[in-house]
């Protein structure tokens, strides 16, 4: 566009230097004056138009200038801002650090309150039974010397702190996604030998014992709570509790005192204990399930062997899911005139047991799941999560990975099957 511009202001100022020299030429001007004027009025247009060319240019530097100089202010506004929201988030994010901070300092002070009475506990229990004129006590009396030894490596591996937490996934229905992990403690000995529940759980209960493992393990569970949701892991912990931490009228105002400080977790903590010791609570139990409640927390049922239940009773106690053994729940089935039901509950439609708990705000999970057969069942009635050795099985979780508060990673990976013995 420049260029043909230019072209056309050329071919006009040839045309006017024309004009003026014949104009002089029919004046009379000799043919000399006449080309004498064409070149001057020719570089009098060129001149011209270079200075109306240098005006404009001028004019476009300035204008220029005064545009950039208005985006460096803009500029300039737009740093200070930048720079004062870093200062105010630093600020946040130092105010957080600190908060942190503080509830972990909190938390390991907790530890250390508990490991410390729990250590002054086993040192009176080991005098106790070291003291040549103690009296007797009942179950330790009887107890023969290979039930001592085990006591005393109960005893020394909670002095020690050799209790080790256990994760295994609870998936949804057919989706197979992790939404919750069930949690299992395990004791090892000197030798590092992982000590099964149902080895050490005939020694710990008499001795009470179990309130010190509790502890530990709801410790742990919260601390694996926090981690996940520092990741935006949305999942819960089923959390082991026995019958006799909930009757422990010494013990209960710790625990309870503990859940109080932790209460934003009650959606993401859940309390399991089996049916047997569900139906044997006594009024202080259910006093203290309910003081659990209060604060938000809900429970769970497992070692399920009747699925002829209350669930109004259950729904009172704030119980919101049960776990049926799959095989279990495979032997309930029969078919009778034609249609599934389940042998507890011969006039309730199979299919319709998992609505029927819903009803009352209980959600039924199938555990110790080992095949994929198992699953299809399931499916066609109608609950909506699992659990099992099929979908991953229970993996340790080391104190260097809750340290670093990384979540296991390897839960649903394939690999050599193996049964966990459960609560």
């Amino acid at each position: 566009m420049r260029k043909l511009m230019l072209a056309l202001l050329t071919g006009a100022y040839l045309c006017l230097a024309l004009i003026v020299s014949l104009f002089l030429w029919r004046m009379g001007a000799t043919p000399a004056v006449g080309v004498s004027a064409f070149i001057g009025m020719l570089g009098l247009c060129f001149a011209f138009h270079g200075l109306l060319a240098q005006t404009f240019l001028g004019a476009a530097l300035r204008l220029d200038v005064d545009t950039v100089r208005e985006a460096h202010a803009i500029l300039l506004d737009q740093v200070e801002k930048v720079d004062g929201r870093v200062t105010d988030l630093m600020e946040v994010v130092a105010a957080d650090a600190q908060r942190r901070t503080e509830a972990l300092s909190t938390e390991v002070s907790h530890l250390e309150d508990l490991v410390h009475k729990m250590n002054d506990r086993l040192e009176r229990q080991l005098s106790q039974m070291s003291h040549p004129g103690a009296a007797p006590r009942g179950p330790l009396t009887d107890r023969a010397p290979q039930g001592d030894r085990l006591l005393r490596m109960v005893q020394e591996a909670l002095a020690d702190n050799r209790v080790d937490l256990y994760l295994q996934p609870i998936v949804s229905l057919p989706q197979r996604r992790v939404v919750y992990y069930e949690s299992f403690s395990r004791l090892r000995d000197e030798s590092g030998r992982v000590l099964m529940p149902a080895e050490y759980l005939s020694v710990a209960e008499p001795e009470g014992l179990m309130s010190n493992i509790d502890n530990l393990l709801l410790f742990r569970c919260v601390q694996i709570v926090r981690r996940l949701a520092k990741q935006d892991r949305k999942v819960g912990i089923f959390c082991n509790i026995s019958l006799a931490s909930l009757g422990d009228e010494a013990f209960f105002p710790q625990f309870l005192e503990f859940m109080q400080e932790n209460k934003d977790l009650a959606g993401a903590v859940i309390f399991e204990l089996g049916q047997d010791a569900f139906e044997r609570r006594g009024p202080v139990e259910a006093r203290h399930m309910a003081r659990l409640a209060s604060l938000g927390f809900s429970f769970s049922l497992d070692k399920v062997v009747d699925l002829d239940v209350d669930f109004q009773d259950l729904a009172r106690a704030d119980v919101r899911y049960l776990k049926v053994a799959a095989q279990m729940m495979m032997n309930e089935l029969e078919e009778q005139d034609g249609k599934l039901v389940i042998a507890s509950l011969p006039d309730l439609n199979a299919a319709d047991f998992a609505s029927l708990t819903r009803r009352y705000g209980i959600e039924v999970i199938v555990e110790k799941v080992e095949a994929e057969k198992q699953v299809a069942e399931i499916l066609d009635l109608d609950i909506a999560y699992g659990q099992g050795n099929l979908f991953g099985e229970p993996r340790a979780i080391r104190d260097a990975i809750l340290a670093e508060a990384e979540p296991p990673s390897d839960f649903m990976r394939g690999g050599a099957r193996r049964r966990a013995a459960g609560w």
